[in-house]
């Protein structure tokens, strides 16, 4: 199977800071991910100036008197910013990515000559934000958070219609953190099968067994948040991995890989050496003379498997020995 691909969700923890972010990446590649992803925004362009916080943001920040808008522009990174986290990515063997949340954010991206756009749930019954970011003939990863089957088959057709023909579903449940009866996990293959298109997975559970399950049943993306410290201020530090937990994961996952193999049911070459060992054969039950007629009184099974197999036990009662055994002797022909 093709390597899962690993997002390692930055988002907003770098709290604005161009060293924390840098410092991020440098983790995530440490860790061993594919991508290093954050977000681009303008605060004036993605919430009007009296939106609320959600309840978990509300709950992480620890300011109820700031609102929404207070809150965001505050970890917007301008242009020249995303510049340097994206050549940092670079020299350290990671892709940069960033999920777009506004129309002008698309452009700046598009300006960074981003190789691949992630749209974030949020966007996904947007139609202008669909179709502009579908113009840029880019592969695109589609998070599907709050979403029916019947949105995510519209925002597909936008996408489709407006050019773009590579496509990954991200299968998401936006509760920070998602609760484990909510995450309804076999509802990504129900979208593979209902779209025919590429599957993976958002988590926004804590700790790491959920993705790691996501990827044994097909997942062939895995996004996840991270931080550099759980107990810091800000939105969405609390439902992300450290970097010890980030590096656990993706080790995880890649021995989930290795251990799906091919689906072909056939003995492994590490097992082979296993079979006369484990297996049995006929053997003798009591000294038996040649002649003798074999029968369930004088023959039995027993290890190890270097004799006649007994799959063989209704052909061999009844025939005749052909020479002298004594008890537990393998049975030849």
């Amino acid at each position: 199977m093709n390597k899962v691909f690993i997002i390692a969700e930055a988002g907003v923890n770098h709290n604005g800071s161009i060293e924390l972010a840098k410092k991020l990446i440098e983790k995530g590649a440490e860790a061993g991910v594919d991508a290093v992803k954050f977000q681009s925004f303008k605060a004036s362009k993605l919430v009007t100036v009296n939106a609320e916080k959600a309840e978990y943001q509300k709950a992480n920040t620890g300011n109820n008197d700031e609102n929404q808008y207070d809150m965001i522009k505050k970890l917007e990174l301008d242009y020249d910013k995303h510049q340097e986290l994206m050549d940092y990515a670079t020299s350290k063997g990671v892709m940069f990515l960033s999920s777009a949340f506004d129309l002008e954010s698309i452009d700046l991206l598009v300006d960074l000559d981003l190789s691949v756009f992630k749209i974030p749930s949020g966007e996904i019954t947007n139609l202008p934000y669909l179709r502009k970011t579908a113009q840029t003939k880019k592969p695109i990863i589609l998070s599907t958070g709050m979403a029916t089957l019947g949105e995510i088959e519209a925002a597909l057709e936008v996408l489709k219609d407006n050019g773009t023909t590579d496509v990954t579903i991200l299968h998401c449940n936006t509760e920070y953190p998602t609760p484990m009866s909510d995450v309804n996990l076999t509802a990504m293959n129900t979208m593979k099968d209902a779209f025919k298109v590429k599957v993976g997975y958002s988590d926004h559970t804590l700790g790491i067994e959920i993705p790691i399950a996501a990827v044994a049943l097909g997942a062939v993306m895995i996004e996840k948040h991270f931080t550099l410290d759980k107990t810091m201020e800000g939105p969405d530090h609390k439902a992300s991995l450290e970097p010890d937990e980030l590096k656990q994961m993706v080790k995880s996952i890649r021995n989930i890989e290795q251990s799906l193999g091919t689906g072909v049911k056939t003995p492994t070459e590490s097992e082979r050496k296993n079979k006369q060992i484990a297996r049995k054969s006929i053997v003798a039950k009591t000294p038996i003379k040649m002649g003798e007629v074999f029968s369930e009184e004088n023959l039995d099974v027993k290890r190890p498997g270097t004799g006649i197999s007994p799959m063989l036990w209704d052909e061999m009662i009844g025939s005749k020995s052909t020479k002298d055994y004594q008890t537990d002797e393998l049975i030849k022909r």
